[in-house]
């Protein structure tokens, strides 16, 4: 049994323990709020350059608008983004992104190579001893477009010189605080209408006619601006998407720490008392032994 100094010092480091991580839940709580503002940023952006790009290539003989509209007739290499964080402490969040991604991609007959971003991503998949051809990690807290755009540069570079058949994008869907959903989005070549790769329309009415537009110079022109930049905005949202799952799933963790560290002290503390009042009373018992020996003396 421990003694009551070993209790008192296992009290002392699980209070310690619940303090540290009641301070990362504080202040993953105030990053995740950030980051939901952040993703509901970009979406008018978003939004509006989906409903751009999706007039033009639904027009007549949209696949030869543009490169990145081409579906490859043979498929002999395949490219996932990978979106993971650099941090720990998040519970099971960048386990489930990883294996969920394996899952889809890891038995594959095609060969797949990856492009991780983060940190715990790019160990992990090299642990499995997967193909990696680029990583980025260290983002910043907040990025910017300009800060992750060199990802879908680079992923629309491995499309156009014919590395990559089909590039997917595999993140964290952010849906509310306690809830994140690993999701796989084809990412090239874009997909017009519905499926995979679309950037969800949340300012679209159900009912109504739909938007015209009137292009100046030509709608090729455009497209050779809006298909790349659209391919990277989908790269950004997917990381302020993920992002934001990390720091709700790293807010949850350290919520459950907490709990069990304060349980966990609680108990302890129930059992330093029985034993210190067990020493108490083997020491009255002592003592009127002692007296009860020396009156009969």
């Amino acid at each position: 049994m421990a003694t009551l100094r070993e209790v008192r010092l296992r009290i002392r480091s699980v209070k310690n323990i619940a303090q540290v991580t009641r301070a990362l839940q504080a202040v993953s709580a105030s990053k995740v709020r950030k980051a939901v503002q952040a993703v509901n940023n970009t979406r008018p952006y978003a939004t509006k350059a989906w409903q751009v790009l999706s007039h033009i290539a639904s027009q007549p003989g949209h696949a030869n608008l543009h490169p990145l509209l081409v579906e490859r007739p043979e498929v002999k290499n395949i490219l996932v983004v990978l979106v993971t964080g650099d941090r720990g402490l998040a519970g099971a969040y960048n386990t489930n992104i990883v294996r969920y991604a394996l899952q889809r991609f890891g038995n594959s007959a095609i060969p797949v190579h990856y492009i991780t971003v983060g940190r715990k991503g790019r160990d992990l998949m090299l642990r499995r001893r997967q193909r990696i051809m680029g990583e980025f990690s260290n983002l910043p807290a907040a990025p910017s477009f300009m800060d992750v755009s060199a990802i879908g540069r680079l992923a629309v570079e491995e499309f156009l010189y014919g590395k990559a058949d089909e590039v997917y994008l595999v993140y964290t869907d952010f849906i509310s605080m306690v809830r994140q959903i690993p999701n796989i989005k084809r990412l090239l070549p874009l997909q017009v209408g519905t499926g995979e790769g679309r950037v969800v329309d949340f300012a679209r009415s159900e009912h109504g006619p739909a938007a015209a537009y009137i292009y100046e110079p030509d709608q090729f022109q455009i497209l050779d601006e809006i298909v790349p930049r659209f391919t990277a905005l989908q790269v950004f949202q997917a990381i302020l998407e993920s992002q934001a799952s990390e720091h709700a799933a790293r807010m949850v963790a350290m919520k459950n720490a907490t709990d069990s560290a304060t349980a966990l002290a609680g108990a302890l503390q129930l059992e330093y008392n029985k034993a210190r009042q067990q020493s108490i009373t083997s020491e009255m018992l002592d003592i009127a032994g002692g007296a009860e020996a020396l009156a009969k003396a």
